[in-house]
């Protein structure tokens, strides 16, 4: 309506964010602005640059490619590690998606049973990998005790193919293999074991001190385009059809959708609202991440994660 459009900032700052993935279903909250327009509302003309994994993500907003990475934990450990300056902004999964799949004939039912096997990841930079050492390291197992293989992003046919024993996956990954007809499989949840969450929105340190408004109006436009696929999951399954460059099945969308849904709240959210972050379970994985020795020293959660963006949060 024209009212609504006289309301919007004439001019619009412009938000890039770097993926971990391609435009697939899972990210919907993030394609729909031409039909939904939930950035523009709040100013901002988004942008999205692919990757594949998590650290791909970091590393377009260090090369300045993007402003904000789409990315994991273990990836942001892993960059904070390097000595790199960044902050953690919100918390887009408190629930952890990850898992690792083997058919059931392999009899693979415990992280132990891994050693010496061939385990899909998407890829080497991904939350597939760190989530897979987190499991091996808790079964006293090295990368070295296990022969990794990219298999790219939701990909099953080397496992139904016996070219790997198990493949590192996501809920979303494995809900689209089983509707492809994966059969009987053994599942090992990595959240069992590390309930941490699955995906943040990181931005370099710099980007967080001179955007601040930009970054706070952006959350803003990515927690309403959250809450509206929270509360409308068959349009955003449609919608995704439309948009998604996996999305051409409105069921198998309807069913991505639901579990991004679930995996976006958590107690913590449903008390502070979406995207708020739990410092005590992400300084627990750091910890986690230094014990098993995939990172080199002992981070501070508190000193990179930062909640004070986040809608509805008094202004410093």
């Amino acid at each position: 309506p024209a009212a609504g459009w006289a309301q919007q900032p004439t001019s619009l700052d412009k938000v890039t964010v770097a993926g971990w993935s391609k435009p697939i279903v899972e990210v919907t909250p993030l394609l729909v602005e031409e039909d939904k327009g939930f950035y523009r509302a709040q100013g901002i003309d988004l942008a999205y640059v692919p990757g594949a994994g998590g650290g791909d993500a970091i590393r377009n907003i260090l090369s300045g490619q993007a402003d904000v990475a789409f990315t994991d934990p273990g990836s942001l450990f892993a960059a904070l590690d390097k000595g790199e300056k960044l902050r953690a902004i919100y918390d887009i999964y408190p629930q952890n998606v990850f898992n690792v799949v083997s058919l059931k004939k392999s009899n693979i039912t415990k992280p132990a049973d891994l050693k010496g096997k061939k385990i899909g990841v998407y890829s080497l930079s991904s939350g597939t990998r760190q989530n897979l050492l987190v499991l091996l390291h808790q079964a006293g197992l090295k990368e070295s005790d296990v022969t990794i293989v990219v298999t790219g992003l939701l990909n099953f046919a080397p496992l139904l193919q016996g070219q790997v024993d198990a493949t590192a996956a996501t809920d979303t990954g494995l809900l689209v293999g089983r509707r492809r007809g994966l059969g009987e499989v053994n599942v090992m949840e990595v959240g069992k074991s590390l309930n941490v969450s699955s995906d943040l929105f990181v931005v370099r340190d710099q980007v967080f001190q001179q955007k601040k408004p930009v970054l706070r109006r952006f959350l803003h436009a990515y927690r309403d385009a959250a809450a509206w696929m929270i509360a409308k999951p068959e349009e955003a399954a449609q919608l995704a059809a439309k948009r998604a460059i996996d999305g051409s099945d409105p069921a198998v969308n309807l069913e991505i959708v639901r579990a991004r849904n679930a995996a976006s709240v958590s107690e913590l959210t449903r008390r502070q609202g979406l995207g708020a972050m739990d410092l005590a379970s992400l300084q627990h994985a750091a910890d986690v991440y230094h014990q098993l020795g995939l990172i080199g020293k002992p981070l501070k959660v508190a000193e990179v994660v930062t909640q004070e963006l986040l809608p509805g949060r008094t202004q410093p």
